[in-house]
């Protein structure tokens, strides 16, 4: 759900902020916590800049979520569903009966109270892990593995959802939320249910402030730079692009250029591809 502030400034005009009363409002779960901090300011592991625009931001904890769901047939009951600053979805804090404290991501639906379990036998609701093979054909999925054992990796932004296509053999037909279908092991666990917090996408910053909080540098127009910093850079007043393809900072084709390695071994587990209309 979302909510508006009363445009007393400029700043709170536009801003649309997502409505959070419904979550819990005290510290994380310490033990599923890491520690230290996240701020990498745009940098990789050998010091450089690999991701422009980055730095500053309030400092963040990582939640250390159960992307396997391996406790298998140990029902859990969703304890309370949390903010979770390093991603675009809620979590939820799931207590096991023999004792044991995990986070997972909080579907749509998710009730505080609500028992949730994973196993081949689990029941067909939201919340609940079960393996490809066992989920009936047409039913929304996330948190879906793509090497069994290997936790979830595709599927776990705020709002989305892939639905099973079909089932031939050892392989199911996933329909991804980017419109790809995809072969993937019968044995791999998913998650049943869409993601939660599916207003995520209509929020609106509402200004500059608020996105450096977040950790986000100003980007600046390739034609308003200089020509040694940019490729679109220099020309007399505003004279465009001036070339035939618009070009990356290093030179490389902005639009169009295919990267995907043509040789990656999972493409031949892609039955149609995203971008075919």
């Amino acid at each position: 759900m979302l909510s508006k502030r009363i445009p007393t400034s400029n700043s709170n005009r536009h801003y649309v902020r997502i409505d959070g009363s419904h979550l819990f409002k005290g510290d994380p779960e310490k033990s599923l916590l890491v520690s230290g901090h996240l701020k990498r300011q745009g940098r990789g592991f050998k010091g450089h800049v690999t991701v422009r625009h980055r730095g500053g931001g309030v400092k963040k904890r990582m939640r250390i979520l159960d992307w396997k769901r391996e406790k298998h047939d140990i029902p859990g009951i969703v304890q309370r569903i949390e903010y979770d600053p390093t991603r675009s979805a809620n979590i939820a804090l799931i207590y096991y009966k023999d004792g044991e404290k995990r986070y997972i991501i909080a579907p749509d639906g998710l009730k505080i109270g609500q028992e949730v379990i994973s196993g081949a036998t689990a029941e067909i609701q939201p919340g609940n892990a079960l393996p490809l093979k066992n989920i009936p054909i047409g039913l929304p999925i996330h948190n879906i593995e793509t090497r069994v054992g290997k936790g979830a990796q595709m599927v776990r932004g705020a709002g989305t959802a892939a639905t099973v296509q079909s089932k031939e053999g050892n392989f199911v037909t996933i329909a991804l939320p980017s419109k790809e279908l995809r072969l993937i092991n019968a044995e791999c666990f998913a998650t049943i249910g869409q993601v939660g917090n599916q207003d995520w996408k209509n929020r609106k910053i509402g200004k500059a402030g608020r996105k450096r909080l977040m950790g986000i540098r100003p980007t600046v127009r390739g034609v308003a730079q200089h020509p040694n910093s940019h490729p679109h850079g220099g020309g007399e007043g505003r004279s465009g692009v001036g070339m035939k393809h618009p070009k990356t900072p290093w030179g490389k084709h902005a639009l169009g250029k295919k990267t995907r390695n043509k040789k990656k071994t999972t493409n031949k587990y892609i039955v149609r591809d995203r971008r075919v209309k």
